[in-house]
C-alpha cells in the first residue's frame, strides 16, 4: 500500500481551493447585471419569488435557486418567510441602475465573455454550457466519455481529492462500526476507496465507474497497491443495478444532477443498502436557509455552468432521505469547505 495515503496533511488547502472553485460566480453576477438588470427590476417590484423571478425572465428553476442564493450569501438579497426577495441596501445603491453608485459599467468588461454567453444559455434553459466556454458543443458530461478528457479530469480530482479523502477517513471513524464492505458510486479514480481502507485495515471497496473511467480507476489503485482491498464495477449508475454494500458513499457525484436525478440516485441507494446500511454523502454544502457559505455559493456557480446540478443543502438531501426509510444525521465539516452526511437506512 502506498504510505503517502496514511500521512495526513497539517494545513487545510481551503484558500487556495477557493480561487479555483469561485470563478465562475463574478460572470454570474454580470449575466444578471448587465443582461437582465436584474437588480433594478428586483428592485421596482417590492418583493417577488423565485416562481416569479423564473416566470418573468424565462429562467429555469435551477439556475434561479444557485442565483437567488449567491445574491443572499453575498448580502445583495433578503428572503422574507413568505418566499419574498427583496434587495439590501448595498444592492440598492451599487447594482440598481439610476442610483449614482451604480458598479454596472465596472462589469462591462466581461459582459460578453464566453463564460457569460454560457450563463445566459444556462439560465434559460436549465441545461449546462460548454466545458470550460469551449467551442466544441460539448458539456462536461457529454466530454466525461471522451478518453482523454476523462483522465485529464480524473487527474484533476484526484489532486485534491487525496487531502479530501483523508479528512474524511479520519472523521467516519465513529461511524463505520463494524460495516466492513463500502460501495463508491461514481467514485472517479478510486482515491476515496483508497484513502478509506488505508485509514481503516478492515474495510473493502467496491468503486463502480462508467467506461473509459473504470479503467483509470483500476490502474490509479494499483498504483496505491490495494487491487486486492478494492474492486472495480463498470456501468452506469442510473440504467445498472448497483452492487451490494454496508456502507455506500456518495462523494461529489449528486452535485453534477439536477433534483430529479438526485432523487433517482438516493432511491438506487436506499435499494441497495441492507437494513443498518450507511450513507455517506460527502460534498460542498449550502446551508439549509441558503444564506452561505459563500465558497460553496460561489462553487455552486461553476457547477450550474458545467453540469446539471449544483450545490445542495443537508435540508433538501434529508427530505428525500426521510421519505425513502433512513435515519438521517447532521452534517459534519471536513476540509476546504467541504463536509459529509451520514444516514443510517431502517
Amino acid at each position: 500500500m502506498n504510505p503517502a495515503l496514511t500521512i495526513l496533511p497539517t494545513t487545510d488547502p481551503g484558500q487556495i481551493i477557493r480561487y479555483r472553485d469561485r470563478q465562475y460566480a463574478a460572470e454570474l453576477i454580470a449575466a444578471a447585471l448587465l443582461h437582465f438588470d436584474f437588480f433594478t427590476w428586483l428592485n421596482d417590484q417590492g418583493g417577488v419569488t423565485a416562481e416569479e423571478i423564473g416566470s418573468h425572465f424565462g429562467f429555469a428553476a435551477r439556475p434561479v435557486d444557485v442565483l437567488l442564493t449567491l445574491c443572499r450569501a453575498n448580502g445583495f438579497i433578503t428572503t422574507d418567510a413568505a418566499g419574498g426577495h427583496f434587495l439590501t441596501p448595498l444592492a440598492k445603491e451599487h447594482l440598481v441602475k439610476g442610483s449614482p453608485w451604480f458598479l454596472g459599467p465596472y462589469y462591462a468588461p466581461i459582459k460578453d465573455t464566453p463564460i457569460v454567453t454560457g450563463f445566459l444559455t444556462v439560465l434559460r434553459t436549465g441545461k449546462p454550457a460548454n466545458w470550460q466556454a469551449k467551442d466544441d458543443t460539448k458539456d462536461w458530461h457529454e466530454s466525461m466519455l471522451d478518453e482523454t478528457f476523462a483522465r485529464s479530469f480524473t487527474e484533476l480530482m484526484n489532486c485534491r481529492g487525496i487531502t479530501f479523502g483523508q479528512m474524511l477517513a479520519k472523521a467516519l471513524t465513529p461511524f463505520l462500526g463494524s460495516r466492513s464492505h463500502l460501495l463508491d458510486m461514481g467514485g472517479g479514480s478510486g482515491i476515496y476507496s483508497s484513502t478509506l481502507v488505508a485509514a481503516h485495515p478492515d474495510l473493502t471497496a467496491t468503486v463502480f465507474e462508467q467506461a473509459p473511467v473504470d479503467a483509470i480507476t483500476r490502474s490509479e489503485i494499483a498504483k496505491h497497491g490495494l487491487e486486492a482491498r478494492i474492486n472495480v464495477v463498470g456501468g452506469d449508475m442510473f440504467c445498472d443495478p448497483w452492487p451490494e454494500a454496508e456502507i455506500l458513499l456518495l462523494s461529489n457525484v449528486l452535485h453534477d444532477w439536477d433534483f430529479p436525478e438526485v432523487r433517482q440516485l438516493l432511491e438506487k441507494a436506499a435499494k441497495a443498502l441492507p437494513s443498518g446500511g450507511l450513507l455517506v454523502i460527502h460534498d460542498a454544502f449550502v446551508r439549509d436557509d441558503k444564506t452561505g457559505p459563500l465558497p460553496v455559493v460561489e462553487y455552486s456557480s461553476l457547477l450550474m455552468n458545467i453540469t446539471q446540478g449544483k450545490c445542495y443543502s443537508p435540508a433538501e438531501y434529508g427530505e428525500i432521505l426521510i421519505e425513502l426509510g433512513f435515519v438521517v444525521g447532521a452534517y459534519q465539516d471536513t476540509v476546504a469547505d467541504r463536509g459529509f452526511m451520514t444516514a443510517v437506512k431502517w
